[in-house]
């Protein structure tokens, strides 16, 4: 049976799926603007600690005045929605799924665990949580029978949306991987230049309405490496020690590029996961480029599927031995009811962490001095260059998310690693650190590995 009729059944039934979400930022925004015209599902509440800033959200999405509520019992009685401040007040609400969608990995962690504890479902859009804890909070979910799932519309739930139809298919997955805009010198930008590398007009970057932390970091390479090292403990794929290539590339030359540095791709082995370029290494677009889709590079089993690949449009690769799988777009939070229908209706995930492959390691973005203070994702001071886990745990790297407001303790020169001897940790950390300890452990070594 599928989604759209177990929700009309929910409807029917008048057992609608009760869902608090976590932050009304774009992503939840999008959310709403398509919540009420799905059935099965109720918006109970939506917790965000900037009120007015929720209060904008449901009017960008003329929700109607009169299904709003003064608090969580109201709208639990009444089907209708209510904000709060405080996001603790969802865990102990008869809420059955949490979309937690705050941004912050640290606040993510934190909020996971709470519903983890209160028998809810989490669909956690925080990827930077994901990336540096997920493992855990998977492992916790599932003792307490609860699912724990990426966030179906973002990137890293589609590209293992494809992953799992190539193995269910009998493929091994050399390659799962996007398309992002990437030049070199991206690695140094930071939020007073950001804007040089971004199409937006300068009115609306002058308007105050874009986040120049974030967007910076969507260019400098850290969210790319952040959401496909979640891809990568998801998948059991192990990353390149190298980083992500950004190899420029077009639809068509996705097999090509994304197959082994032997054959004239760019991988340095199969079983990886990497992210293409839209841009030339002149900075020029390439028409028909990758940058808004996902992608997953399978090898054929034998000689008939070679010929197979060669017969239908899988954009191969001239050997006719690799071919690609591409969805050419992602639709962010307007896709998100699939992980929510999903964990509530089938008990499954739209994609979860199965291991520790992959990690994002704290970068210098320029030379850093003892004493200064590291600003994290999208800053002036690191950047998130993805690696095995097995070597972030070997030389002591610091993972990008825990390089948030703490003081270097050594210099660091541009280009090196940040490591937690470099650092001085804050006991405000100590939660996310417990997660963290427990992620290492889960630590798969990468000589098993054969997918």
């Amino acid at each position: 049976m599928n989604l759209h009729k177990l929700l009309e059944e929910r409807e029917s039934d008048g057992k609608p799926i009760r869902i608090g979400l976590i932050g009304a930022g774009r992503y939840g925004t999008m959310y709403l603007s398509q919540a009420r015209n799905i059935p099965g599902v109720h918006v109970v509440a939506i917790a965000d600690i900037n009120v007015e800033r929720a209060k904008g959200a449901f009017a960008l999405v003329d929700w109607p005045a009169d299904q709003m509520a003064a608090d969580i019992p109201e709208a639990l009685a009444n089907r209708t929605t209510t904000i709060v401040a405080d996001a603790s007040l969802l865990f102990d609400a008869d809420i059955d799924v949490i979309v937690e969608a705050t941004g912050n990995p640290i606040v993510g962690i934190r909020h996971a665990l709470a519903a983890i504890e209160t028998g809810k479902h989490i669909i956690m859009v925080t990827v930077e949580a994901d990336a540096l804890a997920g493992p855990a909070l998977q492992k916790r979910a599932e003792k307490a029978g609860v699912v724990y799932s990426m966030a179906y519309g973002d990137q890293p739930a589609l590209i293992m949306e494809l992953v799992d139809w190539a193995r269910t298919s009998g493929f091994d997955v050399v390659c799962a991987g996007k398309g992002a805009k990437f030049l070199e010198h991206y690695h140094q930008m930071n939020p007073d230049n950001v804007w040089e590398n971004w199409e937006f007009s300068k009115e609306l970057t002058d308007s105050g309405q874009l986040n120049p932390y974030m967007h910076t970091s969507f260019r400098d390479g850290t969210k790319a490496a952040i959401e496909m090292a979640a891809v990568a403990n998801a998948a059991g794929l192990v990353p390149s020690d190298e980083g992500l290539t950004f190899t420029p590339g077009d639809v068509e030359e996705i097999a090509t590029i994304s197959r082994p540095r032997s054959l004239g791709g760019a991988l340095a082995h199969e079983g990886t996961v990497d992210v293409m370029s839209s841009v030339n290494r002149d900075g020029s677009w390439i028409p028909h480029n990758t940058q808004e889709g996902v992608y997953v590079v399978v090898k054929a089993t034998n000689a008939y599927v070679s010929t197979c690949f060669d017969e239908y449009p899988w954009h191969p690769d001239p050997t006719k031995q690799y071919a690609a799988l591409y969805r050419p777009y992602h639709y962010v939070g307007l896709e998100l009811n699939v992980s929510i229908a999903n964990a509530a209706l089938r008990g499954i995930s739209t994609g979860q962490p199965e291991g520790f492959y992959g990690d994002v390691v704290a970068t210098a973005k320029k030379d850093l001095k003892a004493g200064e203070f590291l600003d994290g994702e999208g800053g002036y001071t690191v950047y998130g260059k993805l690696v095995s886990a097995k070597h972030s745990v070997a030389t002591g790297a610091l993972p990008v998310a825990l390089a948030h407001h703490v003081e270097l303790r050594n210099d660091v020169a541009q280009g090196e690693t940040v490591g937690w001897d470099d650092v001085i940790m804050d006991d405000s950390l100590a939660e996310a650190l417990e997660l963290r300890r427990e992620t290492e452990a889960l630590l798969v070594d990468d000589s098993v590995l054969s997918r």
